[in-house]
Order: C-alpha cells, then structure tokens, then sequence
C-alpha cells in the first residue's frame, strides 16, 4: 500500500499516520510492521516514531501471514448471525476472546477456526477476523470478519464509531439521573499496571447510559443501565461506572465479588452495524441475557 502525505500530515508519527490512512491497522500493527522493515519513507526503512512531512511517500508491505499456531478448537458458541463476509457469536462469559501470554487455546478463536476454515491470516496471526473484544466475563455479542474486505470495512466502521453497541449492567447505588453520559479519559492506572483507570492525558472515553430499572430492598440497592459506549476504550463501561461511584455489580477488578452473581453483571446485548463489503444495508442483532443474570435480577425482583 502507498500513501501520500499531506500538508496536513506534517509531523504525524508513521505508525499514526499508516493507522489513519487505513483503519484496518491498529497503531501497534502498523507500529510492528515498521520496527519489522516493512513500512519505508521515501525509499527507506524508518521506525515507528519516525515524522512525516507533507509530499513524503509511505509504501507499506504486508508480509504473508505466518503459519497460524492455534489449533481449531470444538468450544460451543451461539452463531446469531453469519453469511460470506462475516460472523455474528453470542460470546459466553468465562471465554476469553483470543489467545494472550499463559492462554494459548481454549479461546473463541479457536472456537472460530473450528467454524470458520478461511479465517486464518484475516487482520492478523494472533488474531484472525477479530475486530473488537468484550472482556472474559462479559457475555454477548461480537462480529468477526471472515474476509479482508469485511476486515477493512468493519474496522473502518468501529474507528469511525458507526458501529452502535448497547450493554446491559447492573451497578451498586442508585443512579440518580435517568440519562446521563460520562465523558472521561481512560489510561492505564499509574501504580496497577493490569487495570484501566480514569487518568489525565488517557485516551477520550464517552459512555452513555439511560436506567432502566432500579432496586432498593434486603439486597441493597442497584441500577439496571443500558449503556453505550460511544468509543471503545479497554474496560471502558466498567472504568466509566466505577468512576462515578456505581462499580458493576460482582466486578473483583473496580469493584467487589457479590453473592449474587458469579461474574461481573456485564451483556453486549445488541450491535448494529452497516454490513460489508457495500455497507448499504444495516443490520441490528441482539442477544437475550444469559441465565446467570436474569436469574439474579429475578431474584432482586422477588424481595
């Protein structure tokens, strides 16, 4: 691929600038393909903080993918939805997305290979067809591409924040507002490296949510939210909730363990999505809640 900069681009990093040109990179791929030799400027190999000047060309060459080392794997997932260009899964809770450092299988891509027999090399290695992610423990929807050209299309879609994405969460307290949208930067936590935090100088966050129901008995008190995360920051709903004072109920990691639920009460309930490769047609898929949590809403109905 080669892009021409613009005025506009002068002093953009490589990896910033590639990313932006075309979405179906995140920064840190486009970052990787430098440090490996694979983007140029001008003619030369540069590094991933390398600047760009307005007329300067950058030739970005995406190697063969290399040999896939996960196995395809017989894991029950929910197909909602699935046609040439893409999949739609109801995820379980308890199955983590893709393979990570100390969790080399048993993950939904490889639940996706078993599927799916073309997926390998699409959007990357460790990574095939997967435009986002929803945490471990968080159930529900996620669409995964099962062709370049839905890859491109989907992410393009997701960085331009067209894809709309609704949760289901329970949180501690009562929410006073009934509508209300929490605008606020999410980053890594200065002292704990594993979680995400609300920080200066983090990534822009927006999440919008509207209650949906509310609990005061025995139990304590709860919100039942819908929530929308306008972008899609690591965390985000369960960072953003926290951060006003209502943590998701049963989350260990911003909140605390609840004898309610085994999980944290967290649902991509429903995504919508302007459906690849012509992107003429949009379509709305939703998932009901899972046993685990409309049993325990059931519960906190019936005191």
């Amino acid at each position: 691929m080669r892009f021409t900069a613009s005025e506009a681009d002068t002093g953009s990093r490589v990896d910033t600038f590639v990313q932006a040109r075309d979405p179906s990179f995140s920064r840190s791929r486009a970052a990787a393909l430098a440090r490996d030799g694979h983007v140029t400027l001008n003619g030369r190999p540069v590094k991933p903080s390398a600047a760009v000047r307005g007329g300067d060309v950058v030739v970005v060459v995406v190697p063969p993918p290399s040999p896939l080392d996960l196995a395809p794997q017989d894991i029950p997932v929910g197909i909602v939805y699935e046609d040439d260009q893409l999949i739609v899964v109801d995820k379980p809770a308890g199955l983590t997305v893709h393979p990570a450092p100390g969790h080399p299988d048993g993950t939904l891509v490889n639940a996706l290979l078993a599927l799916v027999p073309d997926l390998p090399g699409i959007g990357g290695v460790e990574r095939p067809g997967i435009v986002h992610r929803l945490d471990k423990d968080t159930s529900g929807l996620i669409v995964v591409a099962k062709t370049d050209a839905a890859h491109r299309s989907l992410s393009r879609q997701m960085k331009e924040r067209s894809v709309d994405k609704s949760y289901v969460a329970l949180t501690t307290g009562a929410i006073r507002d009934p509508i209300g949208e929490i605008d606020a930067p999410v980053g890594r936590h200065p002292k704990q490296r594993k979680k995400m935090a609300v920080v200066e100088g983090g990534r822009a966050a927006l999440t919008q949510y509207r209650v949906v129901e509310r609990f005061d008995g025995p139990r304590g008190r709860f919100t039942l939210v819908e929530a929308h995360p306008v972008t899609g920051r690591t965390h985000q709903i369960r960072v953003h909730l926290a951060s006003i004072g209502h943590p998701l109920v049963g989350d260990p990691v911003y909140g605390r363990h609840s004898p309610l639920v085994p999980r944290h009460f967290l649902h991509a309930a429903r995504l919508e999505i302007a459906m690849p490769p012509g992107e003429t047609e949009r379509k709305t898929f939703e998932s009901p809640l899972p046993d685990d949590l409309s049993d325990t809403l059931s519960e906190l109905r019936s005191v």
